[in-house]
């Protein structure tokens, strides 16, 4: 049985300990601050509730799989976890579009956005979504559910999106999300899938990132009942059925090495915990720089660049309407906001008031609350009349209350752009250091944080040689 310390609560670092838990290891985690969850919070004011971090789940079997092999239990009798249907309304002002897609259904959606765009707009859409399926089948091992190998960056550095033939996109190198969009979408419908992309903070993304809306399509939006933090907590208690040990107001300071291998953590009031294993579930640019010696891509060398968001958390006055959709996409000329308006009692004080939360990555049209409200306007009718009070999360109240240097949030690794938009390995050149949690491989997104669970556990238990699931 080995020692193994934690650093950081966070999803992945969570789901990583209960896994090694399991393999009969004692595992202690240290978070430096008051909770466990990492940017999985809550916000409570007056009766209403609201999630401050991701409020829908893509790829719910990431955490089914985790609960079935570190318990007896499985997830559903944990969470009461439900598919969202429709699965999301698109308005597109500018256009005077407002269109509201089913969920499970490929045809269905077909025919709502020839309903909205016009004849041909479904067969095109689904033909997209078809090519990134091929994307996504080549790409889904290696860059999901494998650890990153010496040698596989380079090939997923290549774009895996095969673009339509005779559409001039091959010419001279792979082509762009937005060239995509633009030639085998083309109008309006473009801007629906390159929205659907910038809501997951890349900005200028690859043909490969078709995988995302691929995937929300194929295997839906989940919402847990009480909230993203009952997901949190559901994972947490698990922890504590394995005897995962956990330490609150604990911030680490160094990883310490010992013949040539991580060997504990120091941490701010000077304690030493000693360790045979550390796993680093935080943005690895919290610990000082070269402590410990990492190699050339294990700090994520695009974390600078990568966005925070700015949230607004809205009480509203009057009952939600039986016609509101859970998830609400606003499209204006180069940005988008998301309006979550879930049909739960748990985050309203009576069936009289209505929570409401509205998201974007900052540019332009979106940097301020008021620039916000007027676009969430366009997805909640009377939203100002309504209006009880807001309160305003910006990027540097994420950094404050997660540690994430410029509140950034990393969107999951993706195939392509020569590999800039993959994260670093799990392994580092420290022998017994491993990183988990959105900024490592396969990257950010409750589901690839999970997935570093399954991966770090793999390696630490069974080795090098691990190759991840079958």
């Amino acid at each position: 049985m080995a020692r193994i310390a934690v650093i950081g609560a966070g999803m992945g670092a969570m789901a990583t300990a209960a896994r090694l838990a399991v393999a009969g290891h004692r595992v202690t985690v240290y978070e430096r601050g008051t909770t466990y969850g990492g940017a999985v919070g809550r916000y409570e004011r007056e009766g209403f509730a609201f999630d401050t971090g991701p409020g829908l789940l893509h790829l719910p079997a990431v955490y089914r799989d985790l609960f079935v092999k570190t318990g007896k239990r499985p997830l559903e009798t944990c969470v009461d976890m439900v598919q969202v249907n429709p699965a999301v309304r698109h308005v597109l002002p500018h256009h005077d579009i407002d269109v509201t897609l089913p969920g499970a259904s490929h045809g269905g959606v077909a025919t709502a956005l020839e309903s909205a765009f016009g004849p041909g707009a479904g067969e095109r859409w689904n033909a997209v979504l078809g090519r990134a399926r091929d994307a996504w089948d080549a790409t889904r091992r290696p860059l999901l559910e494998e650890p990153l190998r010496p040698g596989a960056r380079r090939s997923l550095g290549e774009d895996p999106y095969p673009a339509l033939r005779r559409s001039g996109l091959l010419r001279r190198r792979p082509p762009t999300l937005a060239e995509v969009a633009d030639r085998e979408l083309g109008g309006a419908l473009a801007e629906l899938l390159t929205g659907v992309v910038r809501g997951y903070g890349i900005a200028t993304a690859p043909a490969s990132a078709t995988v995302l809306p691929y995937m929300e399509q194929t295997f839906g939006s989940w919402y847990v009942r009480g909230g993203m933090r009952a997901l949190a907590t559901a994972v947490y208690e698990r922890c504590l059925e394995r005897k995962v040990a956990f330490v609150f107001g604990a911030e680490v300071r160094e990883v310490l090495v010992a013949d040539g291998r991580a060997a504990g953590v120091r941490l701010a009031d000077g304690r030493e915990e000693a360790a045979d294993t550390v796993v680093c579930g935080i943005d690895p640019r919290q610990l000082p720089a070269g402590t410990p010696p990492w190699p050339s891509d294990a700090v994520p060398a695009r974390g600078d660049g990568v966005p925070g968001r700015i949230t607004l958390l809205l009480a509203l006055r009057g009952a939600r309407p039986a016609t509101a959709v859970h998830r609400t996409i606003v499209h204006a000329p180069g940005t988008q906001v998301t309006v979550l308006r879930p049909d739960d009692p748990s985050t309203r004080p009576d069936e009289e008031h209505e929570a409401v939360t509205v998201s974007a990555v900052p540019g332009p049209g979106t940097s301020e609350p008021t620039e916000l409200l007027n676009l969430a306007e366009k997805a909640v009718q009377g939203l100002r009349e309504r209006l009880l009070w807001h309160e305003v999360r910006t990027p540097a109240d994420i950094e404050a209350a997660t540690g994430a240097p410029g509140g950034a949030v990393p969107p999951p690794a993706l195939a392509g752009a020569g590999g800039r938009l993959l994260q670093p390995a799990n392994t580092t050149a420290l022998p017994g250091l491993y990183l988990a949690g959105g900024w490592a491989h396969p990257g950010g997104g409750l589901a690839h944080a999970g997935m570093t669970g399954a991966l770090v556990a793999g390696l630490i238990v069974e080795g090098a040689e691990f190759r991840g699931s079958q």
